[in-house]
């Protein structure tokens, strides 16, 4: 599976190629190139996860192709490496917007975990995005409101007030792989425990009836949850999050 796209420079071939074989092997595409000036056509070519270049080139200063590809390519992150470290160099590179500044030689577990750093780095980003946009509408595994039932994805939380939230555990009901879609059940006021509530309706044409965990009088359906399920499948967040799809008031039935 392809981790995202690297751009790497350096004049000394042995360190490209070494490069491509040891990112490759951990399955992100590598561009090798051996001049500033090629590297910064590549770049306005092409988009790039994460650049890696040499400070000393034969053409231009690496210190200018970091500058010049950070107007390029802004959103890029960029690794400078060097087989002559200065500190001048290092307080440059990070001022330019380098993410890290690296001597030469390094082992091939070291540009692993460098690029690696990176990649995890840019997954919290993600993350942080999407809850922004959907926290109101997503529950965390563990918060600070316990869930007091919990049986085969479905569950159930007080949230104040009287109310109660029910829902499913995205993993379990996105396990297959699957494009999800909810379908509330039309003219509900009113949910039964051990009843069907909620439909899910899969890509491939199955559908699921959940069973309300509770009796209750209906007060919110999650009407973003279709727009948090196709935010899931496309970025693959769904791990630690739970759906809430009707807030309740409790009743016997």
């Amino acid at each position: 599976m392809e981790r995202g796209r690297v751009l790497v420079l350096d004049d000394d071939s042995v360190i490209t190629m070494a490069c491509k074989r040891i990112l490759g092997a951990e399955g992100y595409d590598v561009v090798v190139s051996n001049t500033g000036k090629e590297a910064l056509n590549q770049l306005g070519k092409d988009t790039f996860d994460l650049f890696v270049s040499d400070v000393r080139l034969p053409d231009i200063s690496g210190i200018t192709v970091l500058k010049e590809s950070k107007i390029i390519q802004p959103k890029t992150d960029v690794v400078m490496i060097t087989g002559y470290p200065t500190m001048q160099d290092a307080r440059e590179s990070i001022k330019l917007g380098a993410f890290e500044y690296i001597e030469k030689p390094f082992t091939p577990d070291f540009m692993v975990n460098i690029a690696k750093k990176i990649f995890d780095k840019r997954g919290w980003v993600l993350r942080q995005s999407f809850i922004n946009e959907f926290k109101e509408y997503v529950v965390p595994l563990r918060g600070e409101n316990p869930h007091v039932y919990y049986k085969e994805g479905l569950w159930a939380r007080p949230v104040g007030d009287g109310l109660w939230e029910m829902g499913c555990d995205l993993r379990d009901q996105m396990a297959a792989g699957e494009m999800m879609f909810v379908d509330f059940i039309k003219d509900m006021d009113t949910v039964k425990s051990g009843e069907p509530f909620i439909r899910l309706l899969s890509s491939s044409g199955t559908s699921v009836e959940l069973l309300s965990p509770m009796s209750g009088e209906i007060r919110e359906f999650n009407l973003k949850a279709n727009d948090v399920l196709s935010s899931l499948a496309k970025d693959h967040l769904s791990e630690g999050w739970l759906l809430w799809l009707v807030r309740v008031i409790p009743m016997e039935i």
